[in-house]
């Protein structure tokens, strides 16, 4: 067994953590920046490092990139609260959904077509505990009532959710292609 073979979840979780640094600066991206791929980076690591190890590294990064974007970056402090707690649930729904769907393995539409639908349900879960969090303990809406949760909820939700999936989606394609590719290399020499 070489290095690579030794280290890959210590690798995988080096790579994750940098697409997280590239990407946590903006929840839904702009003209100069990605979208943010936190939800995406905990699904991936659920499914290609499966422990609470990498959770707890990817958590400690999150928690420390939002102090040096606030304390450094000029960036807005409106998000930190008593809610910010939440996020903790939050990424852990992303990395246990990733867990579920790691054995769904094979590049074939059945074992895509789980994945999906595991990604798509845990971000779904995901977003209501961030969201729902926020906007019951933040302190900053005393009086939101049902209707205009749901409102918000059809503005944010969209956004939220398809950056996940396009990360993750590709990401997990590409490696299921590599895999391929890389089992036909080895199958013919």
């Amino acid at each position: 067994m070489n290095w690579i073979q030794q280290n890959t979840k210590y690798l995988i979780t080096c790579a994750l953590a940098m697409l997280m640094a590239l990407t946590r600066s903006d929840h839904f991206g702009s003209a100069i920046t990605l979208p943010d791929a936190s939800l995406a980076v905990f699904y991936l690591a659920g499914i290609f490092t499966g422990g609470m190890a990498s959770f707890a590294v990817l958590l400690t990064e999150a928690a420390f990139l939002d102090y040096v974007a606030i304390t450094y970056g000029q960036v807005s402090d409106y998000c930190i609260s008593p809610a910010y707690v939440f996020l903790i649930p939050t990424y852990a729904v992303m990395l246990f959904a990733g867990r579920w769907s790691a054995k769904y393995a094979i590049l074939n539409s059945r074992d895509l077509s789980h994945q999906f639908a595991y990604l798509l349900l845990a971000t779904s879960i995901a977003f209501f505990i961030s969201n729902g969090g926020f906007y019951l303990f933040s302190g900053k809406f005393p009086e939101l009532s049902v209707v205009e949760y749901a409102q918000r909820v059809a503005k944010y939700y969209p956004a939220y959710i398809s950056s996940t999936l396009l990360y993750s989606l590709a990401i997990i394609f590409f490696t299921k292609l590599v895999a391929v590719l890389y089992k036909e290399k080895y199958k013919m020499a």
